[in-house]
Protein backbone atom coordinates (compact mmCIF):
# COMPACT_ATOMS: atom_id res chain seq x y z
CA UNK A 1 0.00 0.00 0.00
CA UNK A 2 1.39 3.45 -0.88
CA UNK A 3 1.41 5.64 2.01
CA UNK A 4 2.03 8.62 -0.23
CA UNK A 5 -0.83 7.84 -2.63
CA UNK A 6 -3.21 7.52 0.24
CA UNK A 7 -2.69 11.21 1.63
CA UNK A 8 -4.87 14.17 0.10
CA UNK A 9 -3.01 17.13 -1.10
CA UNK A 10 -4.41 20.00 0.66
CA UNK A 11 -5.37 22.86 -2.02
CA UNK A 12 -4.71 26.06 -0.20
CA UNK A 13 -6.85 29.57 -1.04
CA UNK A 14 -6.16 31.16 -3.97
CA UNK A 15 -4.87 28.05 -6.11
CA UNK A 16 -7.50 26.51 -8.63
CA UNK A 17 -7.74 22.92 -9.50
CA UNK A 18 -9.36 21.61 -12.80
CA UNK A 19 -9.21 17.65 -14.06
CA UNK A 20 -10.49 17.19 -17.38
CA UNK A 21 -10.50 13.77 -18.42
CA UNK A 22 -6.57 12.82 -17.72
CA UNK A 23 -5.35 15.88 -17.70
CA UNK A 24 -5.08 17.86 -13.90
CA UNK A 25 -4.26 21.60 -14.57
CA UNK A 26 -3.50 23.80 -11.39
CA UNK A 27 -3.89 27.39 -11.45
CA UNK A 28 -2.24 30.04 -8.89
CA UNK A 29 -0.93 33.58 -7.96
CA UNK A 30 2.52 32.33 -9.59
CA UNK A 31 1.22 30.25 -12.95
CA UNK A 32 -0.11 27.46 -14.35
CA UNK A 33 1.23 24.01 -14.55
CA UNK A 34 -0.42 20.99 -16.26
CA UNK A 35 -0.25 17.01 -15.95
CA UNK A 36 -1.46 14.26 -18.16
CA UNK A 37 -1.72 11.19 -15.57
CA UNK A 38 -1.60 7.64 -15.67
CA UNK A 39 -5.15 6.19 -17.01
CA UNK A 40 -5.71 4.09 -14.19
CA UNK A 41 -5.66 6.01 -11.83
CA UNK A 42 -8.99 8.24 -10.83
CA UNK A 43 -8.30 12.16 -9.43
CA UNK A 44 -11.36 13.61 -7.12
CA UNK A 45 -11.38 16.64 -5.55
CA UNK A 46 -13.81 16.95 -2.35
CA UNK A 47 -13.93 20.42 -0.63
CA UNK A 48 -10.17 21.81 -0.07
CA UNK A 49 -8.45 18.17 -1.24
CA UNK A 50 -7.83 16.61 -3.77
CA UNK A 51 -7.53 12.71 -3.69
CA UNK A 52 -5.48 10.17 -5.77
CA UNK A 53 -7.13 6.92 -6.13
CA UNK A 54 -6.49 3.37 -7.94
CA UNK A 55 -8.41 0.83 -8.81
CA UNK A 56 -6.04 -2.25 -8.71
CA UNK A 57 -3.00 -3.61 -6.98
CA UNK A 58 -0.75 -3.92 -10.25
CA UNK A 59 2.47 -3.58 -10.08
CA UNK A 60 2.64 -0.20 -11.88
CA UNK A 61 -0.79 0.57 -11.00
CA UNK A 62 0.96 0.87 -7.05
CA UNK A 63 4.00 2.78 -8.85
CA UNK A 64 1.98 5.66 -10.37
CA UNK A 65 0.13 5.83 -7.49
CA UNK A 66 2.30 7.78 -5.11
CA UNK A 67 4.16 9.37 -8.16
CA UNK A 68 1.11 11.04 -9.68
CA UNK A 69 -0.45 12.12 -5.80
CA UNK A 70 3.48 13.77 -5.15
CA UNK A 71 4.02 15.55 -8.84
CA UNK A 72 0.44 17.22 -7.95
CA UNK A 73 1.37 18.07 -4.78
CA UNK A 74 4.68 19.90 -6.11
CA UNK A 75 2.66 22.06 -8.64
CA UNK A 76 0.26 22.79 -5.96
CA UNK A 77 3.48 24.46 -3.96
CA UNK A 78 5.08 25.36 -6.96
CA UNK A 79 1.70 27.99 -8.13
CA UNK A 80 1.42 29.37 -4.63
CA UNK A 81 4.72 29.13 -3.10
CA UNK A 82 7.25 29.29 -5.52
CA UNK A 83 11.12 27.36 -5.21
CA UNK A 84 12.60 28.26 -2.98
CA UNK A 85 16.52 27.03 -2.41
CA UNK A 86 17.83 27.08 1.81
CA UNK A 87 21.31 27.47 2.06
CA UNK A 88 22.97 26.96 5.57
Amino acid sequence: MSRIGKKPVQIPAGVEVAVDGQHVTVKGPKGQLELDFYEKLSISIEENELVVSRPDDERETRARHGLTRALIQNMVTGVSEGYTKQLE
